[in-house]
């Protein structure tokens, strides 16, 4: 062995005692043992316990991460890819690295087993919820700075929450609560720096905002690295049986590196993206170099100046408005520049990471669409050619003006239209419901139809089915359970239901859907996009304390963003959406009132109480932000109906289902069977 690989396995070997050598008291307790260990405390009313395990479980998810990236990175630096490359050293450092993390992390937290988390879990820690049972078990502690402190940073995520904005309100009036005890525990160094640095420059504190915007920078590429570290982990392999697996090991070798650099080549996005929002801040990192070259120039600092104005041309070259100030800058020095080096090469890494994915997306068959990361908010000039402020702009600063998924100018649309069928009755109109194109209907369905209907409910809905088999898709205080159309025809020719019932589901969606199309006086054929029966039943004993949204706001067809008061039309949002309906079967159980909400998902316009046989009706769009309150005791039940007005996105199991009520109609050979494949997925 050479001097150069034996200093290698010594520094190895160093690492793995002074990891193996911690005591087993320092090895970490896996967070979701704890949090689960906190909720069963919650819900037995022992609060202490509750602010100990769940404050354990938060810090043990932190050190979790924390542990992660350093034992990468160290793992990385000491055993790096050199000169002399091969096949075998590729391997070897391959190998190296494994160990020297394995022993890292291991030496540290235990058995790395022992820390691997459900995704329900990973979720629940992602959507801040166990700051929700922080706040509730500080209240009733008489913490109310502890309380505010968790509330706050659960809004923070969570802006849609309607009582938990109340709760916030209460807390400042409390006494011991200041101002000071609303922080975000959870907010990140680089977005923290960065918003001050914005409000420093909005005063027109240039100084105060340059230190902070160059703070900014450099936690934003510490995060990088750390961001970049923990994808560096197992991959999912989506869509292989690893027991079928049989590429080549450099196909395999192939497919897991191109995972890791696709996470990584992502971490711009999770880096832009504040909390609780699907989409991140437009133009993010480049808007740090332009912040930083009009505020320099204010201090008369040009050369500072001129290097922030290259660099953001690094991301918009040749945009018109940076191009003017850099000759400025170039003038008034009497000399060029140079952008900062560590945006040039944080750019060069980026494409030459798109060319590999691109290389790997077309090798490997798996389709790959670069972001939109660095879109151009436009120039800001004035007669010097000078930035000339903020002429609050910069309030707009994280969605462009140019963001070309924004939903389309509102139309000329109609509404109060035939009702279709004698017996329907409108309650209220769009006036009333303080909104446009929205409509509730009573007496859609009769006493004995919602019966017939709730029994079939009883009789094939299953837990989640409909959303990706998950029991408690929007809430985990409600035990959720749906069904298909089809899926209620097939039970019926299986003899597991009457198949007067199956039919009753399939009319009464038809007549929903001919009253949605009369009453807003649609030109063209409304098409179902998704039909869905479906209950939400309150779990006993987790209704004490809720406070959370049976289904929380949101908007059926693009992404609601209450913060910028926008909702963008672009996916996951289920863009091809018009019109949406809910049929209620039942009124008797409490809470579940039907909510419309202003676009800042706070204000709400309007709150229906379901009963059997009325039906809310409305177009799909960010005009009708909705949601459902927790239903706290008893069953909902309701026919949630999406429609659209594209043929395209007709809903195939629809299609399925008509064909088999043509053949039951016109020919009834039931006998001859039915070809039914169920897709229970929305």
């Amino acid at each position: 062995m050479d001097g150069r690989r034996a200093a290698a396995a010594a520094a190895a070997w160093s690492a793995l005692l002074l990891c193996v050598a911690l005591p087993a008291a320092a090895r970490l307790q896996p967070y979701d043992v704890l949090y689960g260990d906190a909720v069963q405390a919650f819900y037995g009313g022992d609060h202490r316990s509750v602010v100990r395990l769940m404050e354990g479980a938060l810090g043990s998810r932190r050190e979790l991460r924390r542990t992660k990236a350093r034992c990468r990175l160290r793992c990385q630096d000491r055993h790096p890819f050199d000169d002399a490359f091969s096949d075998l050293r590729f391997f070897d450092v391959v190998l190296r690295r494994a160990a020297c993390v394995n022993a890292c992390v291991e030496g540290k937290l235990g058995a790395q087993s022992a820390h691997r988390v459900s995704e329900d879990v990973v979720q629940d820690f992602n959507r801040r919820i166990p700051y929700n049972f922080l706040q509730l078990a500080y209240q009733k502690l008489k913490q109310p700075d502890k309380a505010a402190s968790a509330a706050h940073t659960y809004f923070q995520a969570n802006p849609e929450h309607v009582e938990m904005g109340q709760n916030l309100e209460q807390y400042k009036h409390m006494e011991g609560v200041t101002e000071d005890h609303f922080v975000d525990r959870e907010a990140r160094p680089h977005q923290r720096s960065f918003t001050a640095a914005v409000r420093s420059y909005d005063r027109g504190d240039y100084d105060g905002a340059i230190a902070l915007f160059e703070d900014a920078l450099q936690e934003y590429y510490k995060a990088d690295v750390e961001c970049r570290a923990l994808c560096q982990g197992p991959q999912r392999f989506e869509g292989h049986d690893h027991v079928r697996y049989r590429y080549s090991l450099h196909e395999v070798v192939s497919d897991h590196f191109t995972q890791v650099l696709h996470c990584e080549h992502e971490c711009v996005r999770d880096l832009a993206t504040r909390p609780g929002r699907l989409s991140p801040m437009e133009n993010y990192l480049p808007l740090h170099y332009d912040y930083l070259q009009f505020a320099y120039f204010q201090v008369d600092r040009l050369e500072e100046a001129l290097q922030c104005g290259l660099a953001y041309l690094l991301f918009h070259e040749g945009e018109e408005f940076m191009t003017d100030n850099v000759d400025y800058y170039r003038e008034a020095l009497g000399h060029d520049g140079e952008p900062r080096e560590k945006a040039a090469w944080y750019l060069r890494r980026h494409k030459q990471e798109l060319d590999l994915l691109l290389m790997g997306s077309k090798i490997m068959g798996v389709e790959f669409t670069e972001g939109n990361y660095w879109s151009s908010t436009g120039g800001r000039e004035d007669s010097n050619r000078i930035p000339s402020g903020t002429d609050g702009w910069m309030e707009y600063v994280p969605i462009s003006e140019k963001k070309t998924a924004a939903v389309a100018p509102p139309q000329a649309f109609k509404e109060g239209g035939s009702l279709v069928y004698d017996s329907v009755r409108l309650a209220h109109d769009s006036a009333a419901l303080n909104g446009s194109r929205r409509v509730v209907l009573d007496h859609v369905l009769s006493e004995e139809q919602c019966a017939e209907l709730r029994s079939l409910a009883h009789a094939v809905t299953l837990a989640g089915d409909g959303y990706r088999g998950r029991t408690s898709p929007h809430t985990p205080n409600e035990k959720f359970e749906g069904a298909t159309v089809l899926k209620t025809l097939q039970y019926g020719y299986e003899g597991r239901v009457p198949m007067q019932s199956a039919r009753l589901f399939y009319d009464s969606s038809e007549r929903a859907r001919r009253i949605i199309e009369s009453y807003f006086q649609l030109n063209a054929t409304l098409h179902f996009s998704y039909t869905h029966l479906v209950c939400r039943t309150a779990i006993a004993g987790q209704q004490e304390h809720r406070n959370d949204l049976s289904h929380p706001i949101h908007a059926d067809n693009c992404l609601l963003d209450p913060e910028a008061n926008e909702c963008w039309k672009e996916p996951p949002a289920y863009t091809y959406r018009d019109y949406s309906a809910l049929l209620y079967l039942n009124g008797d159980f409490e809470g579940g009132e039907f909510i419309f909400t202003e676009m800042d998902a706070k204000t709400i316009t309007a709150s229906v109480k379901p009963r059997c046989g009325r039906m809310v009706g409305f177009s799909s769009g960010g005009e009708n932000p909705h949601g459902v309150k927790a239903v706290t005791s008893g069953q909902r039940c309701a026919v949630a109906l999406w429609f659209t007005l594209d043929p395209l996105f007709r809903e195939m199991e629809r299609l399925q289902a008509d064909e088999v009520i043509h053949t039951l109609d016109t020919q009834s050979v039931w006998s001859q069977g039915l070809n039914i494949n169920p897709r229970d997925e929305l």
